[in-house]
């Protein structure tokens, strides 16, 4: 069993605090907006595996396949490594993969797994168990942000670090948040060590919309859970089947965007934020953005934000890319 530690900087009294504050702002704006991470409860966390399984989602199984397929040219490009450290590990499967399916190359590694999601963290955790005790596994239940800083810090030394950023996360930050976000990685990274990027790309709006509206409903009940989380969370009385899962691809900023949208007029107390809100018929609530990108986009990005180009591998039928970059 490879040495699973977990460092928890978001006790459950934080994790409350922090959604008391952003339910009281963004619930107050308008158009009313809740952030993507509040997704990802343990339910939230189970529903969204369940997606990842869609035929009509295919970001996980592309994703996957491109590492299996590029892993030991990816740590080749890397150099000498100690040091793993993935945001958004999820199930923990693409991580496995990429270890795999690199070889000696991989082997003997610090990995550092970041994730807000504690069952998120426990499931990858066990995932990479598989790697008996090639591997020391180190859980950090923080922000990307944090997690990444502390990962850091803990390095181990003689060796790069390669950081990963998979399954088109980066789509849920617009653009300046993404620019942000990507530089307090490459300010957390030595000169040398290498980021990788997972990206979702520009297809036709069908396929986009079936990938996030599914036939079978899961990604709706995926959605919904949101309010069934500030329910128990907050002591709020949202009627769950009152919203409806509403999902717009929006060209002109070339990004899905996922709502809830009011089946009717109502008022929703929330006693553990201290507020009510009244929704009218129609009235939305912005849960989820995600960009698509074409593959210099992603390149201009990274360029822009402190790194240099090393590789890109693209699977056009599909619409994914895995891009490779170095830090100056």
């Amino acid at each position: 069993m490879p040495r699973f530690a977990a460092s928890r900087n978001a006790p459950d009294s934080a994790a409350v605090e922090s959604l008391v504050e952003d339910v009281q702002y963004y619930l107050t704006l308008t158009p009313r907006q809740l952030p993507s991470r509040y997704l990802y409860d343990p339910l939230g966390s189970a529903l969204f595996e369940a997606i990842c399984e869609l035929p009509w989602y295919r970001i996980t199984k592309t994703e996957r396949a491109l590492l299996e397929r590029h892993a030991r040219e990816i740590f080749a490009r890397v150099g000498r490594l100690s040091t793993l450290v993935e945001l958004g590990p999820g199930s923990g499967d693409k991580l496995a993969a990429l270890i795999a399916g690199g070889g000696n190359a991989a082997r003997g590694l610090a990995v550092h797994l970041v994730d807000v999601s504690a069952a998120a963290l426990d499931l990858a955790g066990r995932t990479l168990s598989a790697f008996d005790a090639e591997l020391s596994v180190e859980a950090h239940q923080a922000t990307y942000e944090n997690g990444v800083v502390e990962a850091m810090a803990q390095r181990r030394p003689g060796g790069r670090a390669l950081a990963l950023f998979l399954g088109s996360n980066i789509g849920n930050f617009d653009p300046p948040g993404a620019d942000a976000f990507l530089r307090v990685v490459r300010g957390a990274l030595a000169p040398g060590d290498a980021l990788l990027v997972g990206t979702d790309l520009v297809k036709p709006e069908r396929d986009l919309l079936l990938a996030y509206d599914d036939p079978l409903g899961v990604t709706a009940a995926f959605n919904r859970n949101l309010l069934v989380r500030i329910n128990r969370d907050l002591g709020a009385d949202f009627d769950v089947t009152a919203f409806r899962h509403h999902v717009v691809w929006n060209a002109d900023e070339s990004r899905i965007e996922m709502h809830l949208l009011a089946q009717r007029p109502q008022r929703v107390r929330i006693p553990g934020a201290s507020m009510e809100v009244t929704f009218q018929e129609g009235e939305a609530i912005w849960t989820e953005s995600s960009y698509k990108y074409r593959p210099s986009q992603v390149t201009s990005m990274l360029e822009l934000a402190g790194f240099r180009g090393l590789q890109q591998w693209l699977d056009d039928a599909n619409g994914f890319a895995l891009t490779l970059v170095a830090a100056r």
